[in-house]
């Protein structure tokens, strides 16, 4: 039989001896050098020459692989000749896929020079599948190191994005974050254009109407790389999901939110987000454009989804008024009245009985009227709770509080520690024991039944640290709210003038009763967002 030969190989890794990003590296050269002699000195015909460089061997994601795949099923090569079977791939699926099924299929026998792998020969096959385990161990290895080298630069502080935030440029090494003057004037009139009660659609219309160029128009002006697949930077505007997603960006207060999302593997590169607790957050990496007045503000606003009144400003009261009978939320309505400077006064009304007509809550409640009521129950609120005894005593005890919760949540991370380094050594050991199996030292049974007991420890702890995780942001969030609590108790003593950052700081909903006749009242029940 003539042995029509696919010689192929690959390097992962751009060679620095290259002279121009085109041409083959070093190595390639090496490698094709190697093969041909060796298929000479076989008296082999060399069919076709593969050359797959920077490309990874993981997975089959490699052009001329995918060539050389097609040339052996139509039957053009029935030998593949290769360096080195790392050079074919490290995927082990791909070799058990190909090496020992689809070739066999077809006819195809596969050669590697340097580590004897020669698929026509029965007693090389456990060779060649520890070769393969290895070469698995390495790039899951490999993988390990590059996220983890990540990890350790993203909690340094150091930017590690491919394009910076608009209103920053990156520094000169490339890793932090500065001031872009004239963008961050930008940014900083949205979130107070925000703040002062215009919506998304409102700010928008003020940036296009004063030529103000969308992000990224104003990257490319700047001679950036960026890139926009989804847009045409000759006709593209600001648009409302813009605004939203800048007005959330931690970025503007100083703050580095990296590792949002990853890949599945170093096999599967489909993005998957990250949960937010496993966030990279690091304070203050940066100089702030934002202050953190304005920040808590605009936060507050965007927590309530408040609705945009037709004057471009926010009613505040949007699902925070609800009625006491039906439940449904009240709507705000503006009426004609006689005596009223503007000639207009806003109301509030049941939307059970104005709209779908299933409730009797029926009178509607001015605005000015419920806003006075609101602003009175607060201060009723501060005068009774802090007083300097009252004050004093929370505080000792939401100390006292704190001071458990802490030692509780060190316990639950030091188990949680000892458990992730427990599974990281059965992981181990249950490498060395499929090794083992490999080579023979074990049996198939012997492998299965103690493979079973590290896996069942595995999946016990695994679950035993979700448990753990869930009691520690239990306890965090309890701490958030005590020092939420405090926090508002030494800021605010009397409020004179209601507003939304105030309301949404200490009210979560009003819920309004019907008008008594008789006595031209109306219950109205405050659920307030802590207890004191």
């Amino acid at each position: 039989m003539i042995e029509k030969v696919g010689v192929y190989c690959r390097l992962s890794d751009e060679d620095r001896d290259k002279l121009n990003k085109t041409d083959d590296s070093d190595s390639i050269i090496n490698q094709r050098s190697m093969c041909l002699k060796y298929a000479n000195q076989n008296g082999w015909n060399v069919v076709d020459i593969y050359s797959d460089d920077d490309f990874s061997g993981a997975g089959t994601y490699r052009p001329d692989f995918e060539r050389l795949i097609r040339d052996c099923e139509s039957g053009k090569i029935n030998l593949v000749l290769c360096k080195s079977q790392s050079r074919f791939s490290r995927d082990m699926s791909v070799i058990e896929e190909y090496l020992h099924n689809k070739f066999i299929e077809w006819g195809v026998r596969f050669v590697s020079i340097v580590d004897n792998a020669d698929t026509s020969i029965e007693a090389n096959k456990k060779s060649r599948q520890i070769n393969g385990l290895i070469n698995e161990w390495y790039l899951d290895d490999l993988s390990q190191n590059i996220r983890k080298s990540l990890k350790n630069k993203r909690e340094d502080g150091l930017f590690m994005g491919s394009f910076a935030s608009y209103g920053y440029d990156r520094s000169e090494d490339g890793h932090k974050l500065v001031i872009d003057p004239v963008a961050a004037e930008i940014v900083k009139k949205i979130f107070e254009m925000y703040a002062d009660g215009y919506g998304y659609h409102r700010i928008c219309e003020y940036l296009n109407n004063n030529n103000i160029p969308p992000r990224s128009v104003y990257k490319k002006q700047k001679g950036s790389k960026f890139v926009c697949s989804n847009c045409d930077l000759k006709t593209v505007r600001w648009n409302p999901d813009t605004i939203a997603q800048m007005l959330r960006n931690e970025v503007y207060i100083g703050n580095l939110v990296q590792g949002k999302s990853t890949y599945v593997s170093y096999k599967n590169h489909k993005p998957m987000k990250v949960p937010e607790k496993d966030w990279c957050r690091i304070e203050n990496a940066h100089e702030a454009i934002i202050d953190m007045e304005t920040w808590n503000k605009v936060q507050s606003i965007l927590g309530t989804h408040y609705k945009v009144t037709k004057t471009g400003q926010i009613n505040y009261f949007t699902r925070k008024v609800y009625c006491s009978c039906c439940g449904k939320a009240f709507m705000r309505n503006v009426y004609n009245v006689k005596g009223e400077k503007s000639g207009k006064r806003a109301y509030m009304q049941c939307k059970g009985n104005k709209k779908f007509h299933i409730c009797t809550n029926n009178k509607a409640i001015r605005m000015d009227k419920l806003e006075e009521i609101l602003l009175n129950a607060i201060n009723d609120l501060l005068d009774n709770y802090c007083d300097k005894n009252n004050l004093k005593e929370l505080y000792e005890t939401s100390n006292q509080q704190n001071t458990d919760n802490k030692e509780i949540i060190n316990i639950l991370n030091k188990e949680k520690n000892n458990l992730m380094k427990k599974i990281d050594d059965n992981k181990s050991y249950y490498r060395n024991l499929y090794e083992d199996k490999v080579k023979g030292v074990i049996t198939e049974d012997m492998f299965s039944m103690m493979s079973a007991d590290y896996l069942r420890e595995i999946e016990n702890m695994t679950k035993r640290i979700e448990t753990i995780d869930s009691e520690i942001s239990d306890l965090e969030v309890f701490k958030e709210e005590k020092k939420q609590a405090d926090d508002i108790l030494k800021k605010y003593k009397h409020i004179k003038e209601l507003n939304k950052v105030i309301l949404d700081e200490f009210i979560d909903k009003v819920y309004i009763g019907e008008l008594d006749k008789e006595t031209n009242t109306r219950d109205i029940e405050i659920e307030w967002n802590f207890d004191f």
